[in-house]
């Protein structure tokens, strides 16, 4: 089966993506209540089919799951915000290790087109306005081509489910610290320079933090 013949994605398959992106993206809002009469029509699964995606999603962080009264979106605050900011630090310090001591040219190719097209996303939000959605594409696309060649399929999954949960924080740009912090990045990976990509890194993230709570404080 080609690319092009690829089967399509089940109503739950869908209904999941949909949910866990309208979650990310703050459609579903923060400790809302999530009723399932109303998303059967929305997202156009049955009942069960949504149960089953909800407790999912519950499994994985997005959704809290309320005993005999339903569900409802996990909720944020600044500590969960900040125990996700160390946690991704901490997965990511050590996949960038071990991917930058096992990678070879293929590795490097990917990490080159990820970070073009990520470049190219950013260049294009300072220009014509964000685009969190496509943003975070594509910086979900770099970080995970960094640590791509780490060994560790676990790893890679826990930490995209990290990232995607920390983006629930990140849905306003930062600008031009973070495309250079990006281009350091990519700079660090090709000299195989761990300790200093890591130090990039952490700037990276914490600066991140600053900046959703400053946004939080100006709401």
């Amino acid at each position: 089966m080609t690319a092009l013949e690829e089967r399509p994605l089940s109503a739950g398959d869908s209904g999941y993506q949909r949910i866990r992106s309208d979650i990310i993206f703050g459609v579903l809002t923060p400790s809302g209540r999530l009723r399932l009469d109303a998303m059967k029509e929305d997202y156009g699964v049955s009942i069960s089919t949504l149960r089953e995606i909800l407790n999912r999603l519950t499994s994985e962080g997005f959704v809290v799951a309320e005993g005999q009264r339903g569900f409802e979106v996990a909720p944020i605050s600044i500590q969960n915000l900040r125990e996700l900011a160390d946690l991704r630090i901490l997965l990511e310090h050590h996949a960038m290790a071990e991917s930058f001591r096992a990678g070879d040219v293929e590795w490097e190719g990917r990490v080159v087109s990820a970070h073009h097209k990520l470049a190219a996303t950013e260049r294009t939000v300072l220009r014509d306005g964000d685009d969190p959605e496509l943003r975070k594409r594509y910086d979900g696309e770099f970080h995970q081509a960094l640590i791509s060649s780490c060994g560790s399929r676990e790893l890679m999954h826990t930490h995209a489910i990290v990232f995607d949960k920390y983006f629930r924080y990140a849905l306003r740009y930062r600008g031009t610290e973070t495309i250079n912090q990006h281009k350091a990045l990519l700079e660090c990976a090709l000299k195989r320079d761990i300790k200093s990509a890591r130090g990039v890194l952490s700037e990276h993230i914490n600066g991140c933090v600053a900046h959703a709570l400053s946004s939080w404080k100006d709401a």
